[in-house]
């Protein structure tokens, strides 16, 4: 995996692991809070069925009570008007009060008219829960709750139900009123089915905002990309272009000196001996004077040849160190320039890389070319330091100096000596002045050998 896809990777993994995290952690809060509020309002709602099973219930017997408070345990009469009451009794279509003795015979159910006269002790509901035995042991403990699966009037389908019975001793009664729980049941499942769309629309929410947001992470990193490597290529374009100036800048003055110089010298060789030659020839004086002239000028060819391949690169570099180097480049210049150089080296106590040396000396070579091009200078000051462990070479003169927008236009040579120097993570500065210019070039501690290094050098 490339950097840069590590980069994307550390940047939209942990960003999807938060947004699931949040999501679950959130659902999962809302969904248990749902429920508990759910349960809450359920239980509440059969404890409101329950105490109104208790108010009916003592309304029955509000009603009943005086005639079965003066009967006797066999009054037909008395039981005859309990029964119409309690059969006319009624609070809605599935509401309605039953009353079973205790043997389980059917006495009163409004509902269900086929029930009275017959005996229900044994029947059961679809659970197999023992309906009336169980109501009935209920009234004689002296009254209760029970629930149980009923067929339901209003709908005919069987519904659960919750009862409470309580006992009339005297007569051997149950008597009993209830309600179905399905509503109570159809309203949580509602708010279940609620709860559930709920979370579904939270989540489908979520993921509205954290889609975008990852495709947004995603494509600023497709844009960044892309402006990078647009950018790269540019600056690789823009580099080689310079490459294949500074090469043709190069060929251009190594032609120029080689036609200027060399060329013009070796024609005179040429001119001189033919002159001797035809001296030779004709018996005439002069031939050894013409011989010694070509050789002066091959003298002055092959000082030409060094000099050019000592700016090409110079032997003193490698074999003496910068110090040599840069006295030798000076004196070359002083010599050939007519301008007065003052060399200020000090000897360094570690050696440097042989990178930083060629860096520092094309920088003195290029600087000290600048100064006899276009500076008008008449001296030049040129130190070499160590200042709190590192490399500064400062290059001075008195010239006419320029503009620093004159500067920024100069072409290739003071850009090619700045990244020379950012190459090795130092830095160039240009000073220039009505007065002349500066020019500051310094190197970090890194480009020292090290000791052990040194020692494996020796």
């Amino acid at each position: 995996m490339q950097f840069r896809h590590q980069i994307l990777a550390l940047a939209i993994v942990p960003l999807i692991l938060a947004i699931v995290a949040i999501t679950w952690l959130v659902t999962w809060q809302s969904a248990s809070l749902a429920r508990a509020s759910i349960d809450t309002f359920e239980r509440n709602m059969v404890q409101a069925k329950q105490d109104e099973l208790l108010n009916l219930t003592n309304m029955a017997l509000s009603a009943i009570d005086g005639i079965y408070r003066d009967a006797g345990p066999d009054d037909e009469a008395a039981k005859a008007q309990v029964r119409a009451i309690l059969n006319a009794l009624d609070y809605g279509e599935d509401g309605y009060f039953f009353v079973y003795d205790y043997d389980g015979v059917n006495i009163v159910h409004p509902r269900q008219t086929y029930r009275p006269g017959q005996n229900w002790l044994s029947l059961t509901d679809p659970n197999g829960d023992r309906v009336i035995y169980n109501l009935i042991e209920k009234a004689k403990e002296g009254g209760g709750l029970h629930s149980y699966l009923w067929e339901k009037p209003s709908a005919g389908t069987i519904a659960e139900k919750v009862s409470f019975a309580v006992g009339l001793d005297k007569w051997e009664w149950m008597l009993g009123t209830g309600v179905y729980l399905d509503d109570v049941f159809a309203q949580t499942a509602a708010a279940h089915e609620d709860l559930r769309n709920t979370i579904n629309s939270t989540f489908f929410t979520i993921v509205l905002i954290a889609v975008p947001a990852v495709l947004l992470v995603f494509g600023s990193w497709m844009v960044l990309n892309l402006h990078e490597r647009r950018l790269a290529d540019s600056k690789l374009k823009e580099l080689t272009q310079r490459v294949i100036d500074t090469q043709e800048e190069e060929r251009t003055r190594i032609a120029r000196e080689l036609h200027d110089g060399i060329s013009q010298i070796l024609i005179g060789v040429r001119y001189a001996i033919d002159l001797a030659r035809r001296k030779v020839e004709n018996g005439a004086e002069g031939a050894s004077d013409a011989i010694g002239k070509g050789a002066d000028a091959l003298n002055g060819a092959i000082k030409e040849v060094r000099r050019l391949s000592h700016d090409l690169r110079p032997g003193a570099l490698d074999d003496l160190g910068l110090s040599a180097a840069l006295e030798a480049l000076t004196h070359n210049f002083a010599e050939r320039t007519g301008i007065k150089v003052i060399l200020e080296a000090v000897a360094f106590k570690n050696m440097l890389l042989p990178e930083a040396r060629t860096a520092l000396y094309r920088v003195a070579q290029e600087a000290l070319n600048n100064i006899d091009r276009h500076a008008n200078a008449s001296e030049v000051t040129l130190a070499l330091s160590s200042p709190h462990g590192r490399v500064q070479m400062v290059i001075a003169d008195n010239g006419k100096g320029f503009s620093r927008d004159a500067g920024a236009q100069r072409g290739l040579g003071l850009r090619n000596m700045a990244e020379r120097m950012a190459h090795f993570g130092g830095t160039m500065l240009v000073e220039p002045s009505p007065n002349g210019t500066t020019l500051r070039a310094t190197l970090p501690k890194s480009v020292f050998i090290r000791q052990s290094k040194l020692a494996e050098v020796a």
